[in-house]
């Protein structure tokens, strides 16, 4: 059986190799601070892309873009902003934040749902 992290890891694969077919270069990977994590740091054309992944085996539980409330995009927000800060890129840099939603049920090809500047 795998496990949650094993299942997050894979989507998160999925994912980067979706947004770098659909144009984007990846610039870091569950990126980590004191206030949480971003899954995907990425850079699509002169913007800063924070892109949160959720993957789920079925809608069972509900659509994966469902699972990104306000208490998680708070989280995200300030974890970019560290990274920003970390990283030195100024105020002035332009960033978005997107979700990718993955439904990966084992048979065949996952599904892939991306929105772009999603909060």
């Amino acid at each position: 059986m795998i496990n949650k992290r094993e299942m997050g890891t894979g989507g998160e694969a999925i994912a980067a190799d979706f947004l770098e077919k659909n144009g984007l270069k990846m610039i870091d990977m569950n990126y980590r601070n004191r206030y949480g994590e971003i899954d995907i740091v990425a850079k699509d054309t002169d913007s800063l892309v924070f892109v949160e992944v959720k993957l789920r085996k079925d809608d069972s539980a509900g659509h994966p873009l469902e699972a990104v409330d306000k208490k998680k995009q708070r989280i995200i927000r300030n974890v970019a902003a560290h990274f920003m800060y970390n990283k030195g890129y100024g105020e002035d840099t332009a960033c978005r934040f997107d979700v990718v939603g993955i439904i990966k049920d084992g048979a065949g090809e996952p599904e892939i749902f991306w929105v772009k500047d999603a909060f």
